[in-house]
């Protein structure tokens, strides 16, 4: 990671958890210890002076009774008091389910697990969003094949977009231009058990889109990305290109909206340019951050860092107080509309 520093143009301030705090112990729960990502996230919280640990989440063993719960990872009680999740789409059930124990006993945890199972399934993201008017590309969950004509005169007509209600980095997203095209992929997709989302093409955002990466309550960076030759999905992992931008007051809100319905603390959220405003069109939960440090020059895992500091703190007191308010886990999605400015 030497290569690394000074790099970044936009530093935040390294500081110490003010005295008399209990000392804070952070997992960051990761299959993949030499990735960028978790690198990056360790390194900065040793920056910070925490104690810091990588731990497999496919290593943890869960007790679950009604005289006492209790996790251990490989046979050794869990004794960490921060976690920041990582957890991967292949094992998002047993990532949830760990990160579901550990809430339970009692730790503060960057992303709830409610929120990373909402933030997953793109059907369930949507019904959030729109139950809570953060604006989206119109869209439609289809079961049967005769529905398909339907589903595409109701989000406006060809071209379409037709993804799988769960994926990950562009993969199970297609564009298609004809009714005949529709329906042969929908009934391929349908027949191996996926679940199928139609969506609204937004033609003036075609190959671009915006990353706005969400700590806390604020956006720390923001990038746009960009699809090379005749690829439509923009995504860093599909060879797209990237580039900072600065995003106006309107996208940066219905950004922290977004994150903030999710149940999100850490996330980064997908916005298209649309002619009517930017439309959310994904929230990630595991947001990378090699394209976002890299073309904006800014320290997200620094602001990471920071972040987790600030909520151990106050969760800490919190908890020195007797309150039994979590400092930062879960949003109340039902009571979030009345909350919005």
């Amino acid at each position: 990671m030497d290569r690394l520093k000074g790099v970044f143009s936009k530093e935040i301030k390294k500081e110490k958890l003010p005295i008399g705090s209990v000392s804070l112990k952070l997992a960051v729960l990761s299959r993949g210890p030499r990735l960028y990502s978790t690198r990056r996230i360790v390194e900065e919280a040793i920056n910070h002076e925490i104690d810091v640990s990588v731990i497999d989440p496919m290593r943890f063993s869960l007790f679950v009774g009604n005289d006492k719960s209790d996790i251990l990872h490989r046979g050794i009680p869990f004794g960490c008091n921060a976690v920041i999740p990582r957890i991967g789409h292949s094992i998002t059930n047993h990532g949830v389910a760990v990160l579901r124990q550990i809430e339970q006993l009692g730790i503060w945890t960057a992303n709830s697990s409610i929120g990373i199972m909402q933030s997953r399934d793109k059907l369930h993201a949507g019904q959030l969003m729109v139950n809570h008017n953060i604006p989206t590309p119109a869209t439609a969950y289809v079961r049967e094949i005769q529905d398909v004509q339907h589903a595409i005169d109701a989000v406006g007509g060809f071209p379409v977009i037709i993804k799988v209600t769960q994926g990950t980095q562009g993969h199970g997203v297609f564009l298609r231009h004809t009714l005949h095209e529709a329906q042969n992929l929908i009934q391929g997709l349908l027949m191996t058990g996926k679940s199928i989302l139609v969506q609204q093409y937004i033609a003036e955002s075609h190959g671009k889109d915006i990353r706005a990466f969400v700590v806390g309550d604020e956006v720390v960076a923001s990038m746009r990305r960009k699809a090379r030759g005749r690829e439509f999905r923009s995504n860093f992992h599909l060879n797209g290109t990237v580039e900072p931008v600065e995003i106006e007051d309107e996208f940066r809100k219905v950004a922290l909206d977004a994150a903030k319905v999710m149940g999100l603390n850490v996330a980064g959220v997908d916005l298209l340019e649309s002619h009517h405003g930017p439309l959310v069109l994904e929230v990630n939960s595991s947001p990378g951050l090699e394209g976002i440090e890299r073309s904006t020059k800014v320290n997200v895992a620094a602001h990471i860092a920071r972040y987790v500091m600030d909520a151990h703190a106050e969760n800490h007191m919190l908890s020195s107080q007797n309150t039994p308010k979590m400092a930062s886990n879960v949003t109340d999605t039902n009571t979030f509309s009345d909350q919005l400015i």
